[in-house]
């Protein structure tokens, strides 16, 4: 079942209305009365409480299915294909005039082998969640890692308004953004700087700092509990309690640093060009703008794209920019020379949700159609490796050659470069997005969580994924 790609506002529940995604709320003025309208809203509120029964029941149908078909997946890895003999046997049946006993004999013959076999094979990789990171009121839209503060933390944005920086450690919300007026729809880091840069649909990107170091009342190394007893609370609905206790915890930032307010639109995405004197933003305007860090002016206005632009991506040590874009294309920016150079990216059939650059002068592409491309940036008219999928693909990342892909199906995959599978991770109702996985994101030397993930169900989950270069 496709999901909405839109922004809802938390307070007014599911009922609210459906905009496009990382839009701004607006309402409309209504001409009916008000017991008309109280009662329409009764009305909806039963059919969405039946719907959601309807819809429950199909996810834990379809989680049933995924068992049984990695479970299936498993056994034929291990046995091989059946024997001409047992095919005759088993295929034709009453036709077949075989002895009882032989059958047996060769039912006893493939289980002994299938034992030899999977005693060759190399172990499973190891997924498993260790960390939720809750206080959320809406869906989160993009989880971003910090790789210069002492101590690791993770980044979020979420259609709440609201931007969250968590301990990994203690999963506590050290710090939460409540500067923008709209959905906060990107979060990325400064590379060496206590700096934070978010996008909104209110149509600005914000600067703000996080100034972890002086938070003293917060213990970003306390203890905290992982394992069954978080995993089994993955489920569970935040309470107005819940909400409040954590908002008490962390300490708030209301206003930027800088204001970025180039664009007419609503901004997708916004990110650091290399040595973060720069910033790179996206909007549904069908632009890209580069700016100043420190005084906001606009440098460079990046035009070319037919329809609006879905999220950007600078690269961690060269001048390169990628931007992505509902036109089915995405766009290589060069402002390595005197003239600025674009390639122009051809491979998808529906709109472009991401592109990432990847080791080996590499580029990651993920669409809504289905499809996860690796492109060689020197080479751009076709794709080394194509990924299908069975459902829409959002914001994946890539690190040491292994794509983490998201989807709208709830489901988290790993690939390797060459478009080899590893495996996915699991989704049940103890572990996994119960909604829409948003975004993924690496990282690399935590010892705790090599890999997050946020999705429209609110959740932020740490994943520990052991031996992910092997199926």
């Amino acid at each position: 079942m496709r999901r909405h790609r839109s922004h809802t506002d938390g307070s007014r529940g599911l009922l609210a209305p459906h905009l496009n995604r990382y839009g701004e709320d607006f309402e409309m003025e209504s001409v009916l009365p008000g017991h008309m309208r109280s009662r329409l809203y009764d009305l909806f509120l039963q059919i969405e409480k039946e719907f959601e029964h309807l819809y429950t029941t199909n996810l834990a149908l379809q989680d049933r299915l995924d068992m049984m078909s990695d479970k299936l997946g498993n056994e034929s890895i291990s046995s091989e294909k059946t024997p001409l003999e047992a095919q005759d046997s088993t295929d034709f049946g009453a036709k077949s005039k075989k002895p009882l006993l032989s059958q047996r004999i060769k039912t006893t013959y493939k289980q002994s082998t299938s034992k030899l076999v999977s005693s060759f094979r190399t172990p499973n990789p190891v997924y498993s969640v260790v960390r939720q990171f809750r206080g959320h009121r809406d869906g989160v839209w993009e989880v971003s890692v910090s790789k210069t503060h002492t101590h690791h933390i993770i980044g979020t944005a979420s259609a709440d308004h609201t931007g969250r920086i968590y301990s990994v450690e203690s999963g506590a919300c050290l710090l939460q953004y409540t500067g923008h007026k709209g959905s906060v729809n990107s979060i990325r880091f400064h590379p060496n700087q206590e700096l934070v840069l978010t996008a909104s649909g209110d149509g600005t990107a914000h600067i703000w700092r996080a100034q972890l170091s002086q938070l003293s009342h917060v213990d970003i190394s306390k203890s905290h509990s992982s394992g069954e007893e978080e995993i089994d609370s993955s489920g569970r609905e935040d309470t107005t309690d819940d909400l409040i206790d954590y908002a008490h915890e962390a300490s708030t930032v209301r206003n930027p640093s800088l204001e970025l307010a180039q664009h007419s639109e609503v901004v997708t995405a916004a990110d650091w060009m290399a040595q973060g004197s720069q910033v790179i933003t996206a909007s549904w305007d069908r632009m890209a703008v580069l700016a100043d860090a420190e005084s906001g002016e606009q440098i460079s206005q990046l035009s070319g794209h037919d329809q609006e632009l879905t999220d950007v991506h600078a690269h961690q040590s060269q001048r390169l920019v990628l931007t992505s874009s509902k036109d089915t294309t995405f766009r290589l920016w060069d402002f390595r020379g005197p003239s600025m150079l674009v390639n122009v990216f051809q491979g998808h059939t529906q709109q472009v949700t991401s592109a990432v650059f990847a080791s080996g002068d590499k580029v990651v592409s993920g669409s809504d159609d289905r499809t996860v491309k690796v492109w060689d940036m020197r080479n751009m008219r076709s794709p080394i490796a194509a990924i299908r999928t069975d459902s829409e693909v959002n914001r994946l990342a890539v690190s040491q050659n292994v794509i983490a892909i998201p989807h709208d199906n709830r489901n988290i995959r790993l690939y390797d470069i060459n478009g080899v599978r590893i495996g996915r991770l699991p989704r049940n109702n103890r572990q996994g997005h119960a909604r829409m996985v948003c975004c993924v994101a690496w990282a690399d030397t935590n010892p705790s969580c090599n890999l997050f993930s946020c999705g429209f169900d609110r959740q932020v989950l740490g994943w520990m994924i052991n031996n992910p270069s092997k199926e």
